[in-house]
């Protein structure tokens, strides 16, 4: 039975809040589990649990409520997470099709139940959940490329620039050009820094010299 157990990671249903994280982190300390909590909110089991420790997990967590998915709902999670994920922040160019028609192409990933226990598990639905990749995706391009918005929103696949400051707008309260004043401070850190470093290697060389 323990070798069934290690290495799963599983997600818990109803954790959608910072308090049943807490709550969740504290049992599984006091049992002593081994564990470490992905990205995005699984937990990753690393040695063990025991038997014994993995249904004392499940009796405590009940308490408050959460239930620990078993490994086939979890996987399902799982692999909708990374299809989005994949597709958002790994693709040159996402894809002109509705991410509704992708999980398609899974059944078992667009089943309604399934895309429920999505939304019991992270506390917003798959839509919402896309929203916020698009969101990540596009911070990173502003801090980290030098691409127009307008290429940043073909890229993204949004209908037009307008679509995709205004959602961003909304759900960051920020425009994007705050990203690009953000992206100038770090590099005249990075710079100053490079500068320094090459100031003390110099020193040192003289001194040695």
């Amino acid at each position: 039975m323990l070798k069934e157990i290690e290495s799963r990671k599983l997600y818990i249903k109803y954790m959608v809040c910072l308090r049943d994280r807490l709550n969740a982190k504290s049992e599984l300390d006091k049992l002593g589990i081994e564990y470490g909590v992905t990205v995005h909110g699984a937990i990753e089991f690393h040695e063990g649990p025991t038997e014994d420790q993995f249904s004392q997990l499940k009796s405590r967590l009940s308490k408050f409520g959460l239930i620990l998915l078993d490994d086939s709902e979890s996987l399902l999670i799982d692999r909708i997470i990374h299809t989005i994920v994949e597709v958002i922040h790994h693709s040159e160019s996402l894809p002109k099709v509705k991410f509704k028609d992708i999980l398609t192409d899974h059944s078992a990933m667009s089943n309604e139940s399934v895309l429920k226990i999505f939304s019991d598990v992270k506390g917003m639905s798959v839509l919402q959940f896309i929203v916020n990749q698009k969101i990540e995706r596009m911070k990173e391009l502003l801090l980290y490329e030098d691409q127009p918005l307008s290429e940043i929103a073909n890229l993204l696949n949004y209908k037009s620039t307008q679509h995709m400051i205004a959602q961003f707008k909304k759900y960051t309260d920020l425009p994007p050009d705050y990203f690009k004043k953000l992206k100038k401070e770090r590099n005249k850190i990075i710079s100053q820094n490079s500068q320094d470093l090459h100031s003390k290697e110099s020193i040192s060389i003289g001194y040695s010299g």
